[in-house]
């Protein structure tokens, strides 16, 4: 692992602090605006959802929505940038639909899961993706299910643990391979280390394997090109990068792992417009900003002449303590580069300025 030259080096600013009276769980950008959301749960054990302005040094607080259930987790990505709605999994199994203008009732509404919905990811909206706009849910229950909201109540794929099989904690999920109409994958992490790659195309799994330790986060580097790169994070502070264009019949994909930090990564976000770079967030409150170097060649013959991946390195850019708790949510805005929001549980939301992103 090598560090950037200094004065070259990105800075992570902190641009405006927020405190605020609740649990965040979530924060994300409002696409093609100077808006962000917080979600999270209320002292009282209710859901709130906040929508706040960015005016220059300060956030405007424009509107709280409170709800019956916490919520743990949101996406804008399976809706048009026309609407903007905001789908959000809550700590009953509830998938809910918000149009922001008039949350007062869900646009679409779902008993999701028997337990938490822990994690949430959307495709085919905002003009990023083929096919369908689809939202998938994982749950403690350990389902993965994808939802097409054209369609009521009943799930259009339903991942559970086959009979016999115990069932594990789903942590994370996340789209990726929506590079036409036809074509779609959903990667999902496990609390056990598990990893596994199911294709929506075929309704099979497509690849796993296990990382030894809980899934905390994992994310495609782009949802709508042909599989290119997929990072997972982990438990104990580990990241591992696979490279997803070349799948060995027995090996499977190549990969590299980073020890980042002693504490639990808890996400990871690939930078919208270079997706060679990509933040972490820790259990330490630290973000750590990190770039993908492609090897020479991605892929080699075995002694069988079957292709087989290589992988590449990663580089340490910048990294901050921002926090004495854990950054929990982390995303970045899809229209000005090198901002972001970040939420911790020191009841606190961040907006960040990342410098120098053209130079990497």
């Amino acid at each position: 692992m090598s560090a950037a030259v200094g004065a070259e080096r990105p800075q992570v600013v902190s641009h405006v602090q927020q405190a605020l009276s609740y649990t965040v769980f979530d924060c994300k950008w409002v696409p093609r605006s100077a808006r962000l959301l917080c979600l999270g749960s209320a002292a009282r054990g209710t859901g709130l959802i906040q929508l706040y302005e960015l005016h220059g040094a300060r956030l405007e607080l424009l509107r709280e929505i409170e709800k019956p259930k916490p919520i743990k987790c949101g996406t804008f990505g399976a809706t048009s940038l026309q609407q903007r709605y905001l789908a959000t999994g809550d700590f009953d199994g509830n998938l809910n639909i918000w149009n922001l203008e008039a949350p007062e009732i869900p646009v679409y509404s779902v008993k999701g899961h028997k337990e938490i919905i822990n994690s949430i990811d959307g495709v085919g909206g905002l003009g990023i993706g083929e096919g369908a706009p689809e939202i998938v849910t994982g749950s403690r229950d350990g389902t993965v299910k994808v939802w097409d909201p054209r369609q009521n109540d009943t799930p259009v794929a339903n991942m559970e643990p086959v009979q016999g099989e115990s069932k594990r904690d789903c942590w994370t999920v996340a789209f990726g391979n929506a590079y036409n109409q036809e074509e779609r994958v959903v990667c999902a992490g496990y609390d056990n280390g598990d990893i596994k790659l199911f294709d929506l195309k075929t309704m099979s799994l497509r690849w796993e394997t296990n990382i030894k330790n809980g899934v905390c986060s994992v994310e495609f580097d782009r949802k709508d090109i042909n599989m290119n790169k997929l990072v997972a994070t982990s438990l104990e502070g580990k990241f591992h990068v696979f490279d997803m264009r070349t799948q060995h019949p027995t090996k499977g994909f190549a990969s590299v792992s980073e020890k980042a930090q002693k504490s639990t990564i808890w996400q990871v976000r690939h930078l919208p417009q270079n997706r060679d770079v990509f933040m972490t967030s820790g259990g330490s409150g630290s973000l750590h900003l990190w770039k993908y170097e492609y090897p020479a060649q991605r892929s080699k013959k075995d002694s069988e002449g079957s292709e087989m991946g290589v992988a590449g390195s990663v580089s340490l850019l910048q990294n901050v303590t921002l926090s004495t708790q854990p950054i929990s949510s982390l995303d970045w805005s899809p229209d000005k580069k090198g901002l972001c929001v970040c939420g911790a549980f020191d009841q606190t939301v961040r907006v960040l300025i990342v410098t120098k992103l053209n130079k990497v």
